[in-house]
């Protein structure tokens, strides 16, 4: 475990240190690979130029017979300026393969539009919290290439989707208190969770110490889903932050991946990636985790090893090499969902977890 200066400032939920002390350098991989869409087989709409430079780090959501992925672009590398494109996707392309070989028409959906975000708009997490459709995205502010300012680089922002699956409105920016703030790096691989009557925003903020915290933080229940203001962005802060665990010993730095899956109105199976401290590649694995308010978070059980690592050609070869990033999920059955991943920074990766599959490995890690 590191050691982190501003680590005594969040609560530790329990099973803290269980949860990366069971953990082991091994990997089970479980994920079924359904297919893979590159960037030369996605259109881009309403832009002068036809296709992005690199398509990956994809959302998803599931309506009747299409899935509708949400993908980070890149239409040049000399900033590395994003955008998220909105493209749908038959379901049944998806399960009979040819979604390998498809093209596919995709519209701008999110992009750099306030200072919350003006360097980019990346990393989706799409999921829905009592009927609307919501994402949570990274955006890269004003201060992202200012190098007399090294604090909130990035910020994780909410959108409400608003109609056809391409409309989007920016409704919120969330930042710590003043004691932390001011200390606050970036903050990532964020979403938003219901547990009961609670609004939690999972997040993954860097601070100065230079430690990453895999975190879950309450948000006033009263504005948490609420949109005060249809013309700008709204601060939010965030309070009572959950360290949920650290970072095993063989590894440099931990995330969250994808939206749960809810076992439960209180408990869930929570994705997170890991980045070894070897090689530095990106694999997944999860935990079980569930609240009450009288004892906060417990980390129930982990998977031991991870569940899904490089291993493909284009997941090992790409932008950046030996990466999947997982940033999609959405059960599409009681036994089964559907993921969509970053591969090697470069294409969208599109698989299936099998859910008993899942807490079989649960079960190996057990804490609670």
């Amino acid at each position: 475990m590191s050691t982190c200066k501003f680590g005594g400032f969040f609560k530790k939920a329990l099973g803290f240190k269980e949860a990366y002390e069971k953990r082991e350098f091994k990997t089970k991989d479980i994920v079924k690979r359904l297919g893979v869409i590159s960037p030369n087989r996605v259109y881009l709409n309403n832009y002068p130029i036809s296709n992005p430079i690199a398509v990956f780090n994809a959302a998803l959501a599931v309506h009747g017979e299409n899935a509708v992925i949400y993908a980070r672009i890149i239409v040049g590398y000399y900033m590395y300026v994003s955008a998220i494109v909105t493209i749908p996707v038959p379901l049944e392309d998806i399960y009979s393969g040819s979604v390998s070989i498809n093209y596919y028409a995709s519209q701008p959906s999110i992009y750099p539009s306030t200072r919350y975000d003006l360097w980019g708009t990346e990393d989706p997490r799409v999921y829905e919290i009592d009927g609307k459709i919501y994402m949570t995205f990274t955006g890269r502010t004003a201060y992202y290439f200012n190098p007399r300012i090294k604090t909130e680089r990035t910020l994780p922002i909410t959108a409400v989707r608003e109609g056809n699956y391409h409309i989007w409105r920016k409704i919120h920016a969330y930042v710590f208190p003043l004691g932390l703030r001011e200390h606050l790096i970036s903050d990532k691989d964020a979403f938003l969770v219901k547990l009961g009557d609670d609004v939690v925003l999972f997040h993954r903020p860097h601070l100065d110490d230079e430690c990453f915290y895999l975190t879950a933080s309450f948000i006033d229940g009263k504005r948490a889903l609420e949109e005060h203001n249809k013309d700008r962005i709204e601060e939010i802060t965030v309070h009572d932050t959950v360290w949920i665990t650290d970072s095993a010993s063989f590894e440099v730095k931990i995330g969250w991946a994808t939206p749960p899956i809810y076992l439960k109105d209180n408990e869930l199976i929570a994705f997170a990636h890991g980045v070894d401290a070897d090689i530095q590649a990106y694999r997944l694995y999860a935990m079980q985790l569930e609240y009450s308010k009288s004892e906060g978070f417990i980390v129930k059980a982990v998977t031991p090893s991870y569940i899904m690592e490089p291993k493909q050609l284009h997941e090992v070869f790409g932008d950046r090499p030996y990466t999947v990033f997982p940033c999609g999920l959405w059960r599409v059955s009681k036994d089964k969902a559907l993921i969509t991943y970053g591969a090697g920074d470069f294409m969208i990766g599109i698989g299936e977890i099998d859910v008993n599959e899942l807490l079989g490995e649960l079960d190996k890690g057990r804490i609670y």
